[in-house]
């Protein structure tokens, strides 16, 4: 019986199983890990938008299929959000799908629209699904520089003019996961205007537009004129509201990539409970201040964090929006690599991280701090962080001798 498939072979092992796997083992022998690895917001879901779950669900007919593309009220709520944030006007019909988070929608539409061989441009570091949707689509990826400035659209010119076949989509994600990078409207315009030029699709993830921490809330691309010819845009619920578990989230753009999204998802869901798309549109249309209210508490922690951290030496640029601060390694332990920083810390400090090359080579000589553990675990953290760059040398020591036991 055959065990190989080849879409599974084309992924490589998941990085952070690795790490997880041995957090797992920690905790299992009573070590308390402060978990700083995944990106899972801890924050409560606020509760008008629970309330509206529950009434919901006590209706019957609530508990019928509901639609792939989203109830019409919560695709409205959606709609009315866009142009009040972004002053973007969108047809609920042909330019909004609501999906089972952004993730999901990402990876079904890289299925929709990739044929085998078919060229992606992608940031490296990124979100895995970023490339890999398209790698498990049979599509080839290029990487590109994950900064937004000119030399990303430098790359992103040589990628075109060296590239065979040429590429047909280009992904791009500011806020970004993990690097926390902010794009201005003038980066995406002058990237829309190369991409219609071009003919290559734009797929814009902005999960994390609400989670900014100065007063410059980040842009949407289809703000610029003429982006919907090219662009398609996805949210997501789950940190604007602290709802990761919920799984909603949103595609809005160019009708002709809604039109192929549509057409898969109706083929391969139902879309999702309809009481939890009910509350998503609560959420949606109702009081905002839940949204503020988290916002203040992820700045809290980010300031609490990279000021201890950098008193503790070491020492990590502020992020200026997301939920994640992008960590270059402690100059001490780099030759270690990001994988192996990371478990150490661990081991040692009992503090879990991403490392770096989870999210691509380049991400190497990094690792992805997520704000989500409280200030006062973060304070915990601190302490154990001065402890262990303290005594970096014996740590080091220690943990040459253990490798070398094994």
């Amino acid at each position: 019986m055959k065990t190989e498939f080849n879409r599974i072979k084309r992924l490589p092992p998941y990085v952070f199983a690795e790490v997880n796997a041995m957090k797992a083992r920690l905790r299992a022998a009573g070590e308390d890990i402060i978990d700083f690895g995944m990106g899972n917001p801890d924050l409560a879901t606020p509760q008008h938008i629970i309330d509206k779950l529950t009434e919901t669900a006590q209706d019957p007919k609530a508990h019928r299929y509901s639609s792939s593309q989203g109830i019409k009220g919560l695709r409205k709520a959606f709609v009315n959000y866009y142009e009040r944030r972004f002053g973007v006007s969108l047809d609920m019909n042909k330019e909004v799908c609501v999906t089972l988070g952004s993730k999901e929608g990402l990876a079904n539409l890289a299925s929709a629209i990739t044929n085998p061989g078919d060229l992606i441009l992608s940031p490296n570091p990124a979100y895995p699904i970023h490339p890999f949707g398209f790698i498990i689509a049979d599509g080839a990826v290029r990487s590109l520089p994950c900064t937004p400035d000119a030399e990303f659209l430098a790359a992103l010119d040589r990628a075109v003019r060296n590239s065979t076949p040429k590429p047909v989509a280009l992904i791009l994600n500011y806020p970004s996961n993990p690097t926390a990078l902010v794009a201005d409207l003038d980066f995406y315009a002058q990237v829309v205007d190369f991409c219609r030029h071009h003919d290559i699709w734009i797929l814009s993830d902005l999960a994390y537009a609400e989670i900014y921490f100065n007063d410059k809330p980040p842009p949407s691309i289809l703000q610029v004129p003429g982006a919907k010819e090219v662009a398609i845009e996805f949210t997501s619920m789950s940190k604007t509201y602290s709802m990761p578990g919920w799984r909603v989230g949103f595609a809005a753009g160019n009708p002709v990539l809604m039109n192929a999204l549509i057409r898969i998802k109706s083929y391969l869901d139902y879309g999702a409970f309809t009481p939890v798309q009910v509350a998503a549109a609560a959420a949606l249309n109702g009081p905002q201040d839940c949204v503020a209210e988290a916002r203040a508490i992820y700045k809290e922690r980010r300031d609490i964090l990279i000021e201890g951290f950098g008193q503790a030496q070491w020492h990590i640029p502020s992020p200026e929006a997301s939920m994640f601060a992008w960590a270059p390694i402690p100059e001490p332990f780099k030759h270690l690599g990001a994988l192996e920083f990371s478990k150490l810390l661990m081991s040692e400090a009992k503090i879990a991280v991403a490392p770096g090359t989870g999210f691509g080579e380049a991400g190497e000589g990094y690792v992805r701090i997520a704000l989500v553990e409280n200030k006062h675990r973060i304070r915990q953290a601190l302490r154990n962080i001065r402890i262990f760059l303290g005594s970096a040398g014996q740590v080091l020591e220690r943990a040459e001798r253990q490798r070398a036991a094994s």
